[in-house]
């Protein structure tokens, strides 16, 4: 069980700070006792109320910078096979499968793929359709998020910080 003050990734939200575990309040019935996790997402605004014994709800601790730092190692060696998806339907629910797996080598390699697609297509002087935009814009909100709290860098130099540590494989931000 998590505790007040834990950074964790909580599904498409990205990383949240556990503000409190208790019952929600003027919560009535049966389920008046049940404990919810009260979180606080560091990316967007709002209240998230979790419940603390739902194991179909996608929450981890946030990795470590050790687990950080070997990732950004990784990133030329993960795969970023671009997607051509049928239609856009397929697209984004094969997008929406990387997102929603929570797992940093699938947004890497989602990132990779996507940034692989935008290069191709802005050589043939055409633009990156939206959803793939849409998701790289999320999925670069999930990664950055959860490599600034496990480095202890700020948000905006997540991306600096990983092109300084490799030569080629990762595009930046809105390239």
């Amino acid at each position: 069980m998590f505790q007040p003050g834990d950074m964790v990734v909580y599904a498409s939200a990205g990383v949240c700070r556990v503000e409190e575990v208790s019952p929600l309040q003027g919560a009535k019935g049966p389920d008046k006792n049940k404990k919810y996790y009260r979180l606080n997402p560091l990316q967007q605004d709002g209240v998230i109320y979790a419940p603390v014994d739902n194991a179909s709800v996608r929450m981890r601790p946030v990795i470590s910078a050790e687990e950080a730092e070997a990732l950004i190692e990784l990133i030329p060696t993960i795969d970023a096979s671009v997607c051509r998806a049928p239609s856009l339907q397929a697209l984004a629910q094969h997008y929406q499968t990387a997102v929603r797996s929570n797992d940093c080598r699938d947004l890497i390699g989602m990132v990779k793929a996507i940034y692989n697609k935008r290069r191709t297509v802005e050589a043939q002087k055409r633009h990156l359709g939206m959803v793939d935009e849409r998701y790289m814009k999320q999925a670069e909100r999930l990664l950055y998020g959860e490599f600034s709290v496990a480095l202890g860098i700020p948000f905006d130099e997540v991306q600096p910080y990983i092109a300084s540590r490799i030569e080629t494989g990762f595009g930046p931000v809105g390239a």
